[in-house]
């Protein structure tokens, strides 16, 4: 989540935006973990 977090900050700051690629940045960050956290599980059955 942090991953996501630091990218929609920086595209945030950049084209001074920073509410919208903020909430972007969180849920891009929630996917992410949440796409690594099920490959896991996949492998682990």
């Amino acid at each position: 989540m942090a991953i996501g977090l630091a990218i929609g900050t920086a595209i945030g700051v950049a084209t001074d935006n920073f509410g919208l690629w903020l909430s972007l940045g969180v849920v891009m960050g929630f996917a992410i973990g949440n796409m690594r956290n099920q490959k896991e599980k996949d492998e682990e059955t």
